[in-house]
């Protein structure tokens, strides 16, 4: 998918190790309407891109933003919930991101379970 570290983990739903800025507008080529951060400002230190950053870049690629972050070891009940929230409202499909993948695949698991 336009050289994007895509998994699919739902229908219409994928996620990602950390993204980039620039990977919004291949994200938009790639189809996605919709992009989710999952992953705290500075979890990785001063050179990972921040949510602002990135949200700049999928609104001007035309997608839906969304930043959720959450720890890598727990998500608590109440972010899941505002997980499934989002997946229920935001236009699909829709990719969510962390720092490996791991995170998001486990609240799209968990909020499929709401």
């Amino acid at each position: 998918m336009n050289n994007l570290p895509v998994q699919p983990v739902g229908p219409d739903i994928c996620v990602a190790p950390q993204l980039t800025p620039d990977a919004m507008a291949l994200a938009a080529q790639a189809g996605f309407r919709s992009v989710v951060n999952n992953r705290p400002d500075f979890e990785g230190g001063a050179d990972q891109p921040t949510s602002a950053a990135i949200e700049a870049a999928a609104r001007a690629a035309g997608l839906q933003y969304a930043f959720l972050p959450v720890a890598g070891g727990y998500q608590s009940p109440e972010e899941i919930a505002q997980f499934a929230e989002l997946l229920k409202t935001l236009p699909r499909p829709i990719l969510a991101f962390c720092r490996s993948g791991a995170r998001s695949t486990r609240l799209v698991m968990a909020a499929s379970q709401l």
